[in-house]
């Protein structure tokens, strides 16, 4: 546990407030970063639309376990109660910075996505090359965005490199933990969880045993629209 200090470290630059974060005016760094440090929540949006028009149990469980990662990450901040950076600010959610729930959630996401891309895809689809090119391509914006927003944290000055480090370690491991939690256990039960009466009242499906969902959506589509 850390003890309150005062801080007498001077602040690097006068900062204005733009959404939920402080940026200068003329930091074209800044304003770049603090468009990245926003992701996450455009993630969480794009996590409810998913649910909402497709109802797929595998993007539920994901969803799913991005709110246990966040939940982790406010009982770990509270168990440890590390205060963040001198010079960093005040008015934020929480006083406290380990780990960076940021980069907590970030990393749990690219690295289930990751699993996601080369394990159970993998399972279902033939490798052919161009697949495989897109499934590179994809890591590689994954990885290079995942950097940003944790170094976003730090250039910010909401966390320390410490907070932002050991928050990425605990949403890998996380992401991990909950990609084969849902691989083994979840989804041989998806079927039955499917077929409940609920599940078919608001229409929740099941598509792990459909090879590819893209081809699947689009031929049905067709066939549909004809």
């Amino acid at each position: 546990l850390y003890a309150p200090r005062a801080c007498n470290t001077p602040k690097r630059k006068e900062k204005i407030k733009s959404f939920t974060l402080f940026v200068c005016p003329g930091d074209l760094t800044g304003q770049v970063l603090a468009c990245m440090s926003l992701l996450p929540i455009a993630i969480l949006v794009g996590f409810v639309t998913l649910i909402v028009f497709k109802r797929e149990l595998h993007t539920i469980s994901f969803f799913g376990g991005l709110i246990m990662n966040e939940g982790l990450n406010w009982l770990l901040k509270h168990i440890l109660q590390e205060p963040r950076p001198c010079g960093g600010h005040s008015s934020v959610t929480t006083e406290y910075g380990m780990p960076s729930s940021h980069s907590q959630f970030i990393w749990f996401f690219v690295v289930y996505f990751f699993l996601f891309l080369y394990l159970r895809m993998h399972q279902t689809n033939n490798a052919r090359c161009v697949e495989l090119l897109w499934r590179h391509i994809l890591s590689i914006i994954l990885l290079a965005v995942a950097l940003f927003v944790s170094y976003s944290r730090v250039y910010l000055l909401y966390h320390t490199w410490s907070q932002v480090i050991y928050g990425g370690v605990a949403g890998m491991v996380m992401g991990v933990v909950w990609f084969f939690i849902t691989q083994e256990v979840l989804t041989p039960l998806f079927p039955k969880i499917a077929a409940w009466p609920i599940s078919e009242f608001f229409l929740v499906r099941d598509t792990s045993l459909i090879p590819n969902i893209l081809w699947f959506e689009y031929t049905v589509t067709r066939s549909e629209a004809r």
